[in-house]
C-alpha cells in the first residue's frame, strides 16, 4: 500500500472515545460535529436555528442534544442549561454566520450577525472549557484592517485563553476541495500548534477521484444504487459501507442552461464562453466547470454557478457531500435547496477531524 493511501485510511479511521465533550454552535448539518465525533469526542449538544439542519443532525444520531435555539434571544442560555450541564463541557466549537465577514458579502461591520460569536463567548465565560474553536471565512482576518480579528482575540484572551489563528486550506488534509477558512483556536495558557499539511500538491484528492464512479444521471433518472465498485481508496473509504445511494438526485436544467454549460471547457468559466453566450452571468464564479484533475473550488451554496467537470449539470447533493468529505452513509434532510445550503456551509469533515485530533493531543499534553 502506498503512503498516500495510508494517509487516507488514517484520516477516515474512527478514533476511540476520548471522554471529552463538545458543544457545537451554529452546527448546520454537522461538519464540525462529525469531524470531532470521528476523532473520538462526545457531541454533547448541537445548536442551530434551522430546523432542517437539526433534522439532519438527529437523523444521523450525531448529537445527544440537537437544540433549536435563537441566539439573538436574551435568555437563550436558560434553554441551553435545561438540556446540558455546563460543568461537563470540554470543548466549544462553532462557525458563526459569515455573511457580515465574507469577501463577497455586504461587509458591514455593524451587521448584527457579526456579533453572534459573542454567544460562544458568553458560554465559554461560564463553562470554562479546555479549548474552543471558531471557524469563519478567510476575509475575516483582514477585514476592516483586522479590526474584527483583533476584537475576537481580545475578547477570548481576557477569559484566560491563548488564541492562535490561521487560514487553513482543506485540500491539504485529504478533502477534494480547495476551501480556505480562518480558524481561531484557544487553549488555556498555551499556544495551539496548527497541524502541518498532510498531502503535497502531487497527492491532492481530485474531483474525478472523489466522484467518477457515481451514476452520471445523464438521463435525469433518480438513482439510489451504486452502478460500479469503488475505483480508488477515497471512493472506498467515503462509501463507509453504504449500500444505498442517498441525496443523488439530478437537477433538471433548461435546454438553454445545458447549452451554455456544454460550451464551458473543463476547468473554465464564463470567460471561456463565445461572445453573446451566458451573458446573464458574468461575475467571478459564473459558469465555472470543475477541473476533474484538481480539487473542486469552494462549493456553491446557491447551487447554480458550479458544474460537474464532465456532465452538463450542477453537482448533486451527494457529490457536494463527497467534496466536503461527508461519508455516503450521512444523509442530508430537507428540500434540495436546503440540502445544498447545509452542505455548502459546512466545515469539511476530514479537516475538522484533523483539527479535533490536534486539539485533543495538545489538551492531553498539558
Amino acid at each position: 500500500m502506498n503512503a498516500r493511501n495510508k494517509k487516507l485510511i488514517n484520516l477516515f479511521e474512527q478514533k476511540d472515545n476520548n471522554n471529552l465533550n463538545v458543544v457545537d454552535f451554529f452546527c448546520g448539518c454537522g461538519g464540525l460535529s462529525l469531524g470531532f465525533d470521528m476523532a473520538g469526542f462526545n457531541i454533547k449538544a448541537a445548536i442551530d436555528f434551522d430546523a432542517d439542519s437539526l433534522n439532519t443532525i438527529a437523523h444521523n444520531n450525531l448529537s445527544e442534544n440537537p437544540l433549536n435555539i435563537d441566539l439573538f434571544e436574551p435568555k437563550w442560555m436558560d434553554k441551553f442549561k435545561s438540556s446540558v450541564d455546563i460543568k461537563n463541557i470540554d470543548v466549544i466549537v462553532g462557525g458563526p454566520p459569515c455573511q457580515g465577514f465574507s469577501l463577497t458579502g455586504t461587509r458591514k461591520l455593524s451587521d448584527k450577525r457579526n456579533e453572534l460569536y459573542k454567544a460562544m463567548h458568553d458560554l465559554i465565560k461560564v463553562a470554562k472549557p479546555k479549548a474552543f474553536l471558531i471557524e469563519n471565512v478567510k476575509g475575516m482576518a483582514s477585514l476592516y484592517g483586522g479590526a474584527v480579528r483583533d476584537a475576537v482575540i481580545k475578547d477570548f484572551t481576557e477569559l484566560g485563553y491563548t488564541v492562535s489563528s490561521k487560514v487553513v486550506n482543506s485540500k491539504y488534509f485529504g478533502v477534494p476541495q480547495a476551501r480556505e477558512r480562518l480558524f481561531y483556536i484557544g487553549l488555556i495558557d498555551k499556544d495551539f500548534v496548527f497541524p502541518d499539511p498532510l498531502f503535497t500538491e502531487e497527492e491532492l484528492v481530485t474531483c474525478r477521484e472523489a466522484l467518477d464512479e457515481l451514476p452520471s444521471l445523464i438521463n435525469l433518472e433518480e438513482i439510489s444504487s451504486y452502478r460500479s465498485n469503488p475505483k480508488n481508496q477515497y471512493q472506498q473509504l467515503i462509501r463507509n459501507g453504504a449500500k444505498i445511494l442517498k441525496n443523488h438526485q439530478p437537477t433538471r436544467h433548461t435546454e438553454e442552461v445545458i447549452n451554455v454549460i456544454s460550451q464551458v471547457p473543463e476547468g473554465g468559466n464564463h470567460k471561456d464562453l463565445p461572445p453573446g453566450v451566458g451573458d446573464s452571468r458574468k461575475f467571478n464564479e459564473a459558469w465555472t466547470r470543475y477541473d476533474g484533475n484538481k480539487p473542486s473550488r469552494t462549493i456553491d451554496t446557491g447551487h447554480r454557478n458550479h458544474f460537474h467537470y464532465e456532465h452538463n449539470r450542477v453537482p448533486t447533493v451527494r457529490e457536494n457531500c463527497r467534496l466536503q468529505s461527508f461519508p455516503d452513509t450521512f444523509e442530508i434532510k430537507g428540500s434540495k435547496t436546503s440540502q445544498n445550503k447545509q452542505v455548502g456551509n459546512a466545515v469539511p469533515v476530514l479537516l475538522a477531524k484533523v483539527l479535533a485530533e490536534a486539539i485533543y493531543e495538545q489538551i492531553k499534553s498539558r
